[in-house]
């Protein structure tokens, strides 16, 4: 995962943990605006979460951000 989608993930589950809690959970998807106007990055992500760690569609955003803070 490029550094810039790493930090940008890394920021949404901060939020997220800030105004929901441990436990809210999220998708791949909450990294992206609701238009696709970057295909590539979005399979990047995609990839990551579906093919390289096989994830459910929704994981604990404390989960996610741990994973990827770790370099997994």
């Amino acid at each position: 995962m490029r550094s810039s989608l790493r930090a940008k993930a890394i920021a949404i589950c901060d939020e997220k943990i800030l105004k929901k809690g441990e436990t809210v959970g999220l998708s791949f998807y909450a990294f992206f605006a609701n238009k696709n106007d970057d295909p590539d990055l979005l399979m990047e992500a995609a990839e990551w979460w579906i093919k390289r760690h096989k994830l459910d569609h929704f994981e604990k955003a404390a989960k996610i951000r741990r994973m990827i803070s770790s370099g997994e």
